[in-house]
Order: C-alpha cells, then sequence, then structure tokens
C-alpha cells in the first residue's frame, strides 16, 4: 500500500488494485485502518482531496466548454451545482483540518492547481 502511494497513486486506486490484483476486499477489514489513514500515517496524502480535485477537474472542464458555447445554459447550471459542491467540501475540509486555513476556491487558482 505504502509503495502504491510513493507511487502517487489515489486512495481509490490503490484500493481498487488491492482489491483487483490482491484480492483484499475491504482494506480496513484487514488492517483496521482505510487506505487514507495508512497514507496520512507516512505522509502520501496529497495535499487537495482527492474527491475535492476530481469536483475542480470537472469544474474546470465546463469551464473550457462554455468558453466555446457561451450560450450553453444546460452546462452553465451545471458549472453552478459543481462549484456549490466544491463550496461545500471546502467548507468541510476547512473546518476538518484537512485544507489550510487561508485556502479558498476562486476558477483562477484551479486553472493554476489542476493542470
Amino acid at each position: 500500500m505504502i509503495r502504491l502511494g510513493r507511487e502517487g497513486r489515489a486512495p481509490s486506486a490503490i484500493g481498487m488494485t488491492l482489491r483487483d490484483q490482491y484480492g483484499v476486499p475491504d482494506v480496513d477489514l484487514v488492517v483496521g485502518k482505510s487506505v487514507t489513514h495508512i497514507l496520512e500515517e507516512h505522509d502520501l496524502l496529497p495535499p487537495i482531496p482527492e474527491d475535492l480535485m476530481g469536483l475542480m477537474r470537472q469544474s474546470l472542464a465546463i469551464q473550457e466548454h462554455l468558453a466555446e458555447h457561451p450560450k450553453d445554459a444546460h452546462n452553465r447550471r451545471a458549472l453552478q451545482l459543481t462549484e456549490s459542491k466544491i463550496r461545500r467540501l471546502v467548507k468541510y475540509y476547512l473546518r476538518e483540518g484537512v485544507l489550510p486555513s487561508g485556502w479558498r476556491y476562486s476558477r483562477e487558482t484551479v486553472k493554476l492547481m489542476v493542470r
């Protein structure tokens, strides 16, 4: 697990690898800890949680689509909903201490962070 974490794999990818290649149905049942907790103990967690990074990638893809198709009202609404999810998740991670206290979401920083 630690070797996979050092390779830069996300916690969900590590869990799927353990399930598919090694026959471990649930890491928590075998080890007593989640993959995230094990990676956190060895300082291998990415600075931004995986679910938040996925939402930011989705937001960036929608923004790029809207740059080419500015009248696409459905995707404009999808961007609003995605950014709402991001803001709620950031609020949670700030409260739990996962993100640094001054961390803020903005469209400009997403373009720099995701690329």
